[in-house]
């Protein structure tokens, strides 16, 4: 099942055809309404990771501005003029 809150097969049963195993990961050749094939992570369905429901946690996005301001040399809690 495609769990990936974003894909446009989320919540669709397919059947897997075969694994492909790659350096990024795990990957599903499924077929799609006996038409079609799709190519799934594994982390976008219900055999990897559940997905989260936000695109971006918060948190993430705090860490990330915390290492964009240290890159840039910035303190957190202040701001540079023209900002």
């Amino acid at each position: 099942m495609v769990t990936h809150p974003f894909h446009p097969l989320q919540g669709r049963e397919l059947v897997v055809l075969f694994e492909r195993h790659t350096r990024r990961g795990l990957w599903f050749v499924c077929e799609v309404d006996g038409q079609r094939r799709a190519t799934l992570r594994q982390e976008w369905t219900d055999r990897g990771v559940p997905a989260a429901e936000q695109r971006l946690a918060v948190d993430g996005l705090a860490a990330l501005r915390e290492v964009t301001d240290a890159v840039l040399g910035r303190r957190s809690g202040t701001t540079q003029a023209g900002e």
